[in-house]
């Protein structure tokens, strides 16, 4: 019995989705549930699991074609299915009495015509045997090697292996790549997920008057407080203390000093939100993604770092769901984990502004009429100028800024 594998029925935001990678080919085995297909959206990447477990028997729709909700993907054949037909069929009968002085007459030239098949035959072979080879070869580099060719997009079958039985090293592929040269090129088509966070910001640049203002923050006391209270925060909660949390909780508290930094436009209105929905920027490889933190003005630091830490890893998985990714008040990123030491961050439509987050380093300030050591980071927020003046922008920063040098304006809610 044979049965159809189908889109799963999209979100309402969601219209299509793209094949992105097949995971079987025709005549593979599958088992119930095993991943089949991953359908890449404009947010996120979704699994489609085998209804049954048995053979795949055909691909309705191939790597890079656009389908939609109920379309037909695959056919699968169900497991013990496929030999029923070849039991049913009739057994060979045996030829009658009368051909068998025939079949005599033509044995003679049938073998002559196997001798002359033969050379030919074997010669239809040697391209199986080298597939053969390649796979071999393929699968006799060494980790670092593999690891090597994979970061430079290298084939490996073009590599000449210097190892114990033809095997690629590390210095092989080096080797290979400086031979290569540095002029090559390659052209790839944009996924699914890279193309709209593209059009969303050039969309974003289009449509609002984007500006940016900076402001430097003073990390001593947030460090000593991590510090000091760092293990015993762990055992209690399982989690460690991180910088996201105390910016989140810092953002949150200025929100609230300033909504309009909070608000978002639709069509000729200003709506101004009730609740803090935070999203956090997360970069995976598939590019750049924003969970959401909803009502994170009623979270605690350790319920903070814990929804950050599942998040970060549904994303590093590709198991993040659109529900994850819809909606959101305001954003913050943090470029500081790659090095960044300052930027200018793009909002996130239909947001109006979105924090940045960069690099702490330890730079010579004036504190209390003497120059000292601080560990210092730059914070930046772009804003929509549409509807947040200079002044709201500018006390919002320092309202952060405050906050974080002062923790216990958190507690007070001052």
């Amino acid at each position: 019995m044979s049965k159809e594998v189908k889109v799963p029925v999209l979100p309402e935001s969601v219209e299509d989705a793209v094949i992105s990678a097949w995971h079987k080919k025709p005549g593979d085995s599958v088992n119930r549930d095993e991943n089949l297909v991953d359908l890449e959206t404009d947010k996120v990447v979704l699994e489609v699991p085998a209804p049954i477990e048995g053979v795949l028997k055909e691909i309705k729709a191939a790597e890079g074609e656009t389908v939609t909700s109920g379309q037909v993907l695959a056919v699968l054949e169900e497991a013990g299915k496929k030999g029923e037909k070849d039991e049913a069929e009739p057994e060979t009968q045996e030829a009658p009495a009368g051909d068998a002085e025939k079949e005599k007459e033509n044995e003679g030239s049938k073998d002559a015509k196997e001798e002359i098949d033969k050379e030919p035959e074997e010669a239809e072979q040697e391209p199986e045997e080298k597939d053969n080879q390649k796979d071999k070869a393929r699968s006799s580099l060494s980790p670092s090697a593999r690891r090597l060719a994979e970061e430079e997009r290298v084939d490996p079958d073009k590599i000449p292996g210097s190892g114990r039985g033809g095997r690629v090293t590390k210095s092989d592929v080096l080797q290979f790549l400086k031979g290569a040269g540095s002029r090559t090129e390659e052209r790839v088509k944009m996924t699914r997920l890279r193309s709209r966070i593209a059009e969303r910001l050039k969309e974003a640049q289009n449509t609002a008057a984007i500006l940016t203002s900076f402001n430097e923050v003073d990390l001593k006391a947030v460090m000593e407080m991590r510090r000091k209270h760092q293990d015993e925060f762990t055992e209690k909660h399982g989690i460690k203390l991180g910088f996201m949390s105390f910016f989140v909780k810092a953002c949150c508290h200025a929100l609230r000093k300033y909504p309009i930094v909070n608000a978002s436009i639709e069509d000729d209105e200003i709506v101004y939100h009730g609740y803090q929905d935070i999203g956090i920027a997360v970069s995976t490889e598939r590019g750049l993604m924003v969970p959401i933190l909803r009502n994170a003005e009623t979270m605690g630091l350790a319920e903070t770092e814990r929804a950050i830490r599942e998040y970060a890893a549904k994303a590093r998985e590709g198991k993040m769901a659109l529900e994850d990714l819809q909606g959101g008040t305001f954003t913050i990123t943090n470029g500081g984990v790659f090095g960044s030491l300052i930027s200018t961050p793009l909002i996130n439509p239909p947001q109006s502004a979105i924090l940045g987050m960069h690099n702490i380093k330890e730079r010579p300030v004036v504190a209390d009429g003497e120059i000292t050591i601080r560990p210092m980071m730059y914070i930046a927020l772009s804003y929509d100028h549409r509807i947040i003046d200079g002044r709201e922008a500018v006390l919002f920063l320092v309202a952060i800024k405050e906050a974080l040098e002062d923790p216990a304006r958190l507690l007070l809610g001052i």
